[in-house]
């Protein structure tokens, strides 16, 4: 049988074919874009109130974040860690549960690896140290969610409590370990050991970026790819979609459960690992740096797209790195940054909210 379609027929249907396409990439520019825009206007009203430039302020958070060579690696260094943690909530949200412990999980996983590394580099070789400090911390983590996932897998406790409590003791507790247990005795300042620069992650391409960056690139591509394209994954979402269902389908909803919390906080206790051993090379008592609640609306926006979550997290990197240096040229308050951040992530929020109302209102 021939085909009588002519080639006019055949580029007119691509057209009407890529049309639909066209304009859903457009609508998502759309609501990206517009509130980012929306957001400079109104932080730019906040710095004239309180007497600063803001085209100067963007001008150094773009210049110091994405345009300067050494601001741009610092940028993608910071991503290394928040690429992690955004994998590790990807697992727990799209199973329908909510890890909201992320900051205890990760000061727990650095201050593992900080602990173990400076020492496991004198026994063993450079590379099998770092792996071994790395899984330390990822065990740390997934064994500090235990509480809340047999909470929630055996007495039905709301998770979203108990990870918060659970984090709110997390953070305390590696205080307590750097100040008292880890303490470096050499040092006035409380704080672990350091593992020395020679013995961190190797740099990539000569720049000061972490080989990390690579590993939390991995790690979110493998993530998107396991809770979307396997049998695993469509069981842990059947698991938090309808419990019900899972059980009629013969899963064990309770050992499932434990596995998405140990899972997602694996991975957040590796991005404390990452920070650690490819970065900071010790942990400092007080610090919190906070990425865990910070990177929860970043995997939202994204709707818990892996790929989608890495352009967040760039941005997210980006108005944090730039944002920091331009505090400090122009004399803002540092804590400005995050007032930055959080009306760019609110107003993404309520641009999706609104696409979605406008979406239903269509197939209605």
């Amino acid at each position: 049988m021939t085909d009588n379609t002519s080639p006019a027929t055949s580029r007119a249907v691509d057209v009407v074919a890529a049309e639909p396409v066209g304009r859903e990439i457009g609508r998502r520019l759309l609501i990206t874009l517009g509130p980012i825009l929306i957001s400079l206007v109104l932080a730019g009203g906040v710095l004239v109130a309180v007497g600063v430039d803001p085209l100067a302020y963007y001008g150094l958070v773009v210049e110091r974040g994405l345009l300067s060579p050494l601001g741009l690696q610092q940028t993608l260094t910071r991503m290394a860690p928040l690429l992690f943690i955004a994998a590790g909530l990807i697992v727990a949200f799209r199973a329908g549960m909510w890890n909201l412990g992320g900051d205890g999980q990760f000061l727990l996983g650095a201050v593992s690896a900080a602990a173990s590394a400076p020492f496991l580099v004198q026994a063993l070789p450079g590379w099998l140290a770092l792996f071994a400090a790395f899984l330390i911390a990822t065990a740390v983590a997934m064994v500090w969610s235990l509480v809340p996932a047999l909470l929630r897998a055996y007495q039905g406790v709301n998770e979203i409590i108990t990870t918060l409590m659970m984090s709110f003791l997390g953070v305390s507790l590696a205080n307590v370990l750097v100040k008292l247990v880890f303490l470096d005795p050499g040092t006035t300042v409380p704080q672990t050991r350091t593992l020395a620069v020679a013995d961190r992650l190797p740099r990539l391409f000569e720049t000061t970026i972490t080989s990390g960056l690579v590993f939390g690139l991995v790690a979110i591509v493998v993530v998107h790819l396991m809770m979307t394209r396997t049998a695993f994954g469509l069981r842990l979402r059947i698991v938090g979609a309808n419990p019900r269902a899972a059980v009629h389908a013969g899963l064990d909803v309770p050992l499932l459960t434990v596995a998405v919390f140990a899972i997602s906080a694996g991975l957040v206790g590796m991005g404390g690992a990452i920070d650690i051993i490819g970065i900071q090379g010790n942990v400092r008592a007080d610090w919190n740096p906070a990425y865990g609640l910070a990177v929860i609306p970043v995997v939202f926006l994204a709707r818990m797209n892996g790929f989608a979550a890495i352009g967040f997290v760039f941005l997210l990197s980006v108005l944090s790195i730039g944002g920091e240096s331009a505090a400090r040229r122009l004399g803002v308050p540092q804590h400005f940054t995050l007032v930055l951040i959080s009306i760019v992530l609110i107003t993404l929020a309520i641009a999706e909210y609104l696409d979605n109302r406008l979406n239903q209102a269509r197939r209605a």
